[in-house]
C-alpha cells in the first residue's frame, strides 16, 4: 500500500472512531437525561410499566446501582481502549482501568443479572440478558487478571470485548429507535435485540481479530 493510501486509511479510522465515540456519548447523555422519570419512579415511563409491583424491595437496589454505575463504564471505556491515551498518560491508564474493572465486577454485572431475572419481555430476552451480564463479567476479570502477569497483548483484547459488552446498553437504544421509526415492533423484537445487542459487535471484533492476524 502507498503511503498516501495508508495516510487515507488511517484518517478514515480516525474520523470513523471519532464519530462512534460521539455516538456512545451521545446516546449516554440521552440515557441519563430519562433518569428524571427514575427519580422519583413514575411508573408511567417506558421501563418502568408493570414494575410497581415489584420495585420497592431488591430490584430498586439493582436498579439505581445499575443506571449509576452503567453510564459510568461507558464513558471511562472511550480514554480506556485508546492506544493513544495508553501510551501517553499509561499511569491514568491503570486507575481508570482498576475503577473500570471495579464498577464491572461490583457494580454493573451483579445488579444487571439480577435485573436479568425480572425482564418484561420473556425467558428468551431474560436469558439473553442475564448471558450478557455473565460473559461481561468473566470478560472484565479476565482482562485484569492477564493484565497482571503483564499479557498486554491479551490483555488488550479481553477489555475491548468488556466495552463492546458494555455498550450493548447503546447498541439496544439504537435497535428500539429502528424498530420505533419501521414501526416493526413485534413479540420478537425486544427479544431479540436481547441477544443481537452484544453478540453482533461481539462477533464483528472476533472476524475482525482474526483477520489481523497474520
Amino acid at each position: 500500500m502507498s503511503p498516501y493510501f495508508d495516510k487515507q486509511t488511517r484518517r478514515l479510522k480516525l474520523i470513523l472512531n471519532l464519530l462512534l465515540c460521539l455516538l456512545i456519548v451521545r446516546v449516554t447523555v440521552a440515557i441519563v437525561f430519562n433518569y428524571r422519570y427514575y427519580l422519583p419512579p413514575d411508573f408511567t415511563f417506558e421501563f418502568l410499566l408493570d414494575r410497581e409491583s415489584y420495585f420497592f424491595g431488591s430490584y430498586q437496589w439493582a436498579f439505581y446501582t445499575h443506571i449509576f454505575s452503567g453510564p459510568v463504564t461507558l464513558l471511562l471505556g472511550i480514554p480506556l481502549v485508546s492506544d493513544r491515551f495508553r501510551f501517553k498518560l499509561p499511569r491514568w491508564h491503570r486507575i481508570l482501568g482498576r475503577i473500570q474493572v471495579v464498577c464491572v465486577l461490583f457494580f454493573v454485572v451483579p445488579s444487571g443479572l439480577w435485573m436479568a431475572f425480572h425482564t418484561e419481555s420473556g425467558v428468551i430476552a431474560s436469558a439473553g440478558f442475564a448471558t450478557l451480564a455473565i460473559a461481561t463479567g468473566l470478560c472484565a476479570a479476565r482482562g485484569f487478571q492477564v493484565a497482571i502477569r503483564r499479557r498486554f497483548t491479551d490483555h488488550r483484547r479481553w477489555m475491548w470485548r468488556c466495552y463492546l459488552l458494555l455498550c450493548s446498553a447503546v447498541v439496544l437504544r439504537i435497535m428500539g429507535g429502528i424498530v420505533t421509526v419501521t414501526e416493526l415492533d413485534t413479540a420478537w423484537s425486544y427479544p431479540f435485540a436481547a441477544w443481537a445487542s452484544w453478540l453482533l459487535p461481539l462477533a464483528i471484533f472476533e472476524v475482525q481479530e482474526r483477520a489481523a492476524k497474520p
